[in-house]
């Protein structure tokens, strides 16, 4: 028996997702025919319940704010792939891997289909794109000299620079950077997980150009 609600997709709701799609079929352009035929298991939203994967990225580029996340890859650190599904979830503008171009996909949850990520095989080539884009480079780190981010004042415009978990980032990619900055930690450990610092710096970000507007 259809009960859903006049003007509301009807289809039946379950825990991993959504089952075909019951009733008329929608005409609009963006919907994926397989999805609508097979049901939607994706970790979407529920606003692109059975929309195609293009559809989805060319919605998400309207509204991407303006940092971007560049991670260094010299030892395939298994946090990359974490990085990048953090770097969906806060809809950063781009990913950049510098680097090894492959990297380890698995933490990324399939969230990298979604979102844009350039590979720069040097360190001297990523820093060449950000200045001809006018980006500061604001590098994550906790190493001599280094500033608070619970006290500094992140550009609108930038790029958010990590390392790998242990060694952290290059000698080069610190000189490269207009300032490295550390999380305050308050405990026995010298430092904390890469994916869960690079989460940190992303909400502060948000918090600083999105709730603060």
């Amino acid at each position: 028996m259809n009960t859903a609600v006049p003007g509301e997709p009807s289809h039946e709701q379950t825990t991993w997702g959504v089952g075909p799609w019951m009733g008329d079929l929608p005409a609009e352009d963006f919907y994926d025919p397989e999805l609508l035929r097979e049901g939607d298991t994706r970790n979407v939203l529920d606003k692109y319940r059975y929309w195609k994967m293009e559809a989805i990225v060319a919605d998400l580029d309207v509204r991407r704010h303006s940092f971007h996340v560049a991670i260094e890859n010299w030892q395939h650190d298994l946090n990359i792939g974490s990085i990048v599904r953090t770097a969906n979830a806060f809809l950063a503008a781009e990913v950049h891997i510098v680097g090894h171009k492959r990297w380890n996909r698995r933490g990324a949850m399939v969230t990298d289909r979604y979102q844009h990520v350039r590979h720069h095989p040097t360190v001297e080539e990523f820093v060449a794109w950000a200045k001809a884009e006018g980006m500061p480079i604001i590098a994550i780190d906790n190493v001599p000299g280094c500033k608070q981010i619970e006290t500094y004042d992140l550009p609108e415009n930038c790029v958010l620079l990590f390392g790998q978990e242990g060694p952290g980032l290059s000698e080069a990619a610190i000189e490269a950077a207009e300032v490295v900055l550390e999380i305050t930690q308050f405990g026995s450990t010298r430092s904390i997980n890469a994916s869960a610092a690079a989460a940190i710096t992303m909400h502060s970000w948000v918090m600083q150009h999105v709730f603060k507007k």
